[in-house]
C-alpha cells in the first residue's frame, strides 16, 4: 500500500486531485477561521433584502442579516456535520463490514440483512425517518446521516475483505496459526483501505447534501444556527425580489459537493489506477 505521503504526491500531480486539494484547504480555512474573516456576527439584525455592494458583498437577507458572514459560517457546520456523520457511518460500517465479510455464514447472512432493510429505504427518506424519531437540530443530523451512510461502508468494506481473504499470503499467515485479529488488522485490513478512503471522501458530498436537505425541510439545523439548507429554505419566497439571498447558498452547496467530488474521484485514479478511464 502506498504511504500517505505518496499518496498526496500522487494527487498532487493529477490536476483533478490539484483542484481538489486546493479546494479542501479552502473549504477548511474558511470554516476554521469564520470569526476572523466574516465582516459581521452571522446572527446581527440590520437593514432588510439590502442588494450586494461595498457594506454587504453578497447582500442581506429578510432579517436584514449579512448573507456573506451566514455563508461563511456555514462552511463550518457543513463541514462539521459532514465529517462526523461520515465519521459515524464509516466507523460502523468498517466494522460491520469486516465481521460481515471474514466470518461469512450466518453472520454475513444477518448483517447483510439488515443492511439490505436499511438499503431499500431511499437515503433522504430514511434521513427525513430518522430526524423525525431523534428530534431536530445539529446532533440528530449527524446521527440520522451517520446511519444512512452505514450501509455503503458496510458493502464496501464486505467486498474488500472477502477479496483479501483470497490473497495466498493471507492463507499462507492463516495456515501458520495466526490469530483472527492480529489476521484482520495485520493482513486484511490494509487491502481495505483503498476503497475504503475513496468512498469516505465520496461520502463527504452526501452527507453535506442530506444535511442541505433536512435543513432546507425544517428539520436538520434550526435558526438562527447558519445553515445553507436552512438559508435556502428562508429564501425561497422572497427568490425574484432578493435573488442573491438564495443563489450564495445554492453555489456554496454545489461548489462544496463538486470539490468532493472531484477530490474522490481523483483519490480512486491514484489508489487503484486501473480504474482509470
Amino acid at each position: 500500500m502506498k504511504s500517505v505521503i505518496n499518496t498526496l504526491r500522487d494527487l498532487w500531480k493529477d490536476p483533478m486531485g490539484k483542484i481538489g486539494i486546493v479546494g479542501l484547504f479552502l473549504l477548511i480555512a474558511v470554516a476554521l477561521f469564520a470569526p476572523l474573516i466574516a465582516p459581521y456576527p452571522y446572527d446581527q439584525i440590520g437593514m432588510k433584502f439590502q442588494a450586494p455592494s461595498a457594506e454587504h458583498l453578497l447582500g442581506t437577507d429578510k432579517f436584514g442579516r449579512d448573507i456573506l458572514s451566514r455563508v461563511i459560517y456555514g462552511a463550518r457546520v457543513s463541514l462539521e456535520v459532514g465529517i462526523i456523520a461520515v465519521g459515524i457511518g464509516a466507523v460502523c460500517g468498517y466494522l460491520l463490514g469486516l465481521l460481515a465479510g471474514y466470518f461469512e455464514r450466518w453472520v454475513d447472512r444477518v448483517i447483510m440483512c439488515v443492511m439490505d432493510i436499511l438499503f431499500a429505504f431511499p437515503s433522504i427518506l430514511l434521513a427525513i425517518f430518522i430526524s423525525a424519531v431523534l428530534g431536530k437540530g445539529i446532533g440528530p443530523t449527524m446521527v440520522a446521516i451517520g446511519i444512512v451512510n452505514i450501509p455503503v461502508f458496510c458493502r464496501t468494506v464486505r467486498a474488500a475483505v472477502i477479496s483479501a481473504k483470497g490473497l495466498e499470503y493471507v492463507q499462507n499467515a492463516k495456515s501458520v496459526g495466526v490469530k483472527t485479529w492480529p489476521l484482520l488488522v495485520r493482513h486484511i485490513s490494509p487491502n481495505v483501505v483503498a476503497p475504503f478512503t475513496v468512498q469516505a471522501t465520496l461520502a463527504l458530498s452526501g452527507a453535506i447534501l442530506t444535511e442541505a436537505t433536512l435543513s432546507f425541510l425544517g428539520m436538520g439545523i434550526q435558526p438562527p444556527d447558519p445553515s445553507w439548507g436552512s438559508m435556502l429554505s428562508e429564501a425561497r419566497a422572497d427568490m425574484i425580489r432578493a435573488p442573491w439571498s438564495a443563489l450564495s447558498p445554492l453555489l456554496c452547496i454545489v461548489i462544496t459537493i463538486l470539490v468532493f467530488n472531484i477530490l474522490g474521484d481523483a483519490l480512486r485514479d491514484v489508489l487503484d489506477p486501473k480504474l482509470k478511464v
